[in-house]
């Protein structure tokens, strides 16, 4: 990839963490010495809400892929228009860079072409029966968008069902199951994930209906779930909750944080790698993830970006690219 076409798709975002690094991150009476030292998550979702309070443009986002400890700091990759970007924090969280410390044993042309380098289709790990895992809660507006995705494929390429699982995001306390937006949306996750736990055969048909309006109501009769079935699933910690906390599990596992994010074969991948938002990018990026790709494969889907939200059509002027 041309590491100037890069830099103009970047530019904006670096500049305005210039600004905002001169305006006022930065403590001015900080002094590394003495300072207490944060988490990694602690610092990250300070970072995180610097930037989104501040330095992005109105009606857009940036969002957290992960934190590691590098050299004496925290890296915090941020994801911003499908683009990663990396930007690093002192461990007290008072500092923000917006440069990679250099690794002086490192050939800085080669720094270059690990920031700009895109995921390839060779890049993605292999497998016989490949596994799209896509973590989502089901009333965040993206992580709707990324269901009408899957969905799409499912209805379109019936085959690559059995190679994709929605899994989603929360925690459960007290024998209670929590999520980001509030009890409505955990119990909606908790009665999707029984519907796919138990009654399975019927899962993709109860997604397609709800992703349109949200009536869970009308969707458990247009779907033909068995619902005496379903509400023993929720009401049963050793049902319903034990599916939810492997989900959970898995979150930790990898690191997720928003809402959607993919994960095949056990490595987190980009659809915006692949072309974006759209029913086409997505299913070549499953596709990739055969170790012999099959036949249907080879089929074209829609490139059009999916509508974010609830919405009766596959696409509308509503698309993004966000994360919840």
């Amino acid at each position: 990839m041309n590491f100037s076409l890069v830099l103009k798709e970047r530019v904006l975002y670096l500049v305005l963490l210039i600004v905002g690094f001169a305006a006022g991150f930065v403590t001015a009476n900080a002094h590394p010495t003495g300072l207490a030292v944060l988490s990694p998550q602690d610092v990250a979702g300070k970072v995180l809400s610097y930037i989104n309070n501040n330095l992005v443009q109105p009606g857009s986002s940036a969002s957290l892929i992960g934190v590691e400890e590098i050299s004496g700091v925290y890296k915090v990759i941020t994801e911003y228009r499908g683009r990663k970007i990396p930007v690093y924090a002192t461990k007290d969280g008072s500092f923000l860079f917006i440069s990679r410390p250099l690794n002086l044993s490192q050939n800085l042309s080669m720094l270059t072409k690990e920031e700009t380098k895109k995921t390839s289709c060779e890049d993605l790990p292999k497998s016989q029966t490949p596994k799209l895992e896509a973590f989502v809660v089901s009333y965040c507006p993206f992580g709707l968008q990324m269901q009408r995705i899957l969905s799409e494929i499912v209805k379109e390429i019936p085959q690559l069902k059995n190679y994709i699982k929605i899994r989603y995001m929360g925690s459960v306390t007290q024998d209670e199951i929590t999520s980001m937006h509030g009890e409505r949306e955990a119990q909606e996750n908790l009665r999707q994930i029984c519907i796919r736990e138990e009654q399975g055969d019927k899962f993709w048909d109860y997604i397609s209906c709800f992703i349109k309006h949200g009536n869970s109501t009308a969707c458990l009769d247009e779907a033909n779930i068995d619902t005496e079935k379903l509400n023993a699933c929720m009401q049963d910690s050793n049902r319903g909750l034990k599916y939810a906390q492997e989900d959970f599990d898995l979150q930790s596992k990898y690191h997720v944080t928003g809402s959607p994010t993919l994960i095949l074969n056990g490595k987190r991948a980009n659809e915006f790698d692949f072309g974006g938002r759209t029913a086409n990018a997505v299913k070549t990026l499953l596709c990739c993830g055969f170790a012999t790709q099959p036949e249907y494969c080879k089929r074209n889907l829609t490139t059009a970006t999916a509508a974010i939200g609830f919405s009766p059509a596959y696409s509308s002027n509503q698309g993004g690219s966000g994360r919840c």
